[in-house]
């Protein structure tokens, strides 16, 4: 059973898979730089109150499955990933200055997930005009 989750005014569980990559996909995620970039989404997360379900941060992208509060719209969490790490991950390494004008890319990749297909979901709301 998927864990549901709770506050004031809903009862949800949404999951998210983002995906994004610095800019001009330089391989730049390495090393110490990779380390300091997971500890800063982990920092992120928990002070926004979002549960990290999985985390993979390769040279040139990043893979975030993300449980998070119908507060958030998902591109406000994708901004707020995004730009906090680029401003620390510049400030703290001149590398990356040098090697590209900004951090991250514009783009990302979001697709939301479920223990529940789109086919069900159908049927259970047709379903519904009979009761």
């Amino acid at each position: 059973m998927a864990r549901v989750f709770k506050n004031a005014g809903a009862v949800y569980a949404l999951k998210v898979h983002l995906a994004w990559c610095p800019k001009y996909r330089r391989p730049v995620l390495v090393g110490s730089v990779e380390k300091r970039l997971r500890q800063l989404l982990q920092e992120t997360a928990v002070e926004h109150e979002w549960e990290i379900e999985a985390l993979e941060i390769m040279p040139d992208h990043v893979h975030l499955f993300l449980a998070f509060d119908p507060r958030y719209a998902l591109a406000e969490i994708v901004n707020r990933l995004k730009g906090v790490t680029s401003r620390v991950l510049r400030s703290q390494f001149r590398e990356i200055r040098s090697r590209i004008p900004t951090l991250w890319s514009r783009s990302y990749y979001a697709g939301t997930a479920g223990r529940v297909s789109e086919a069900t979901v159908r049927r259970y709301i047709e379903s519904q005009k009979g009761r």
